[in-house]
């Protein structure tokens, strides 16, 4: 078991895509559904806020960086306790493709079982991005 909270683990896929062709679908939130199923299987938009419903979580709302040109996608994910989870994404240039790298943070008093199943899901959740980007 891991205390600190301090470790991180960055989890990345290559795209055969540009970085403005990713970074157009995945910063905007109505596609989350198809391809980050770990945030859950809907989103919508309620008032100012991207609200989902994740089976593991509950209702979340997710929080966007604003729109940018240096492929920022990070977000805030905020439970139905309040407390909130940072989440740093950057979709980079990597040839003449694109690569999305997700920052795993370890969240104190995580286990080691369940920071493998976070790390799981989030490539899981790459996979399917880069399937549903190169099969577009």
């Amino acid at each position: 078991m891991n205390s600190t909270g301090k470790e991180s683990r960055h989890i990345s896929i290559c795209i055969d895509r540009t970085v403005a062709d990713v970074y157009a679908y995945a910063s905007d939130p109505a596609n989350l559904p198809a391809w980050a199923h770990g945030l859950g299987g809907s989103i919508e938009k309620v008032g100012d806020q991207w609200v989902a419903e994740s089976s593991l979580m509950g209702r979340i709302t997710v929080s966007f960086a604003p729109r940018n040109t240096l492929g920022v996608l990070d977000h805030d994910v905020t439970l139905p306790s309040g407390e909130t989870f940072y989440n740093p994404v950057r979709v980079i240039a990597s040839g003449t493709g694109s690569e999305v790298v997700f920052t795993l943070r370890r969240q104190p008093e995580m286990s080691d079982a369940d920071f493998e199943r976070d790390a799981g899901t989030v490539a899981a959740d790459l996979a399917r991005l880069k399937e549903v980007m190169e099969s577009a």
